[in-house]
């Protein structure tokens, strides 16, 4: 039996950050095409972050990091879901994140990376085209 119903997507902010802007951005713009959208605030823990995913049944996760703590954050979360048996769940993210850390964390198993200059159309596309494939 598949799927029904709206995508869920849990959009976080990990880490010290305290700049959510963008983040809500996202939020807006991932709710206007219709998904269901739950976003979890600043200053979040990659546990917090897992566990929110988790209890509401989220097929993705959007994380914004504009910190610099990209690499260890995104893995962690990665770990977590690993640990938890929900590798099912996209993560994908962005913020400022330099080139040359994209590949290796797509490798690492983050789904996506939009940086700077990505608009709210290009990143509502890849959530309907990848998530629930």
């Amino acid at each position: 039996m598949g799927v029904t119903g709206p995508i869920r997507v849990v959009v976080a902010k990990p880490g010290l950050d305290g700049h959510d802007r963008g983040a809500k951005v996202i939020a807006r713009a991932l709710r206007d095409a219709g998904m269901e959208v739950i976003y979890t605030g600043l200053h979040q823990t990659p546990e917090q972050i897992v566990d929110t995913a988790i209890q509401e049944d989220a097929d993705a996760i959007g994380l914004s990091i504009l910190s610099g703590a990209h690499n260890t954050l995104f893995v962690r979360v990665l770990e977590l879901l690993k640990e938890r048996d929900a590798e099912d769940i996209k993560v994908f993210g962005g913020g400022i994140i330099p080139e040359d850390d994209i590949a290796p964390l797509k490798a690492k198993g983050v789904a996506e990376i939009f940086t700077p200059g990505a608009t709210t159309t290009s990143i509502v596309d890849w959530v309907n085209t990848h998530v629930r494939q």
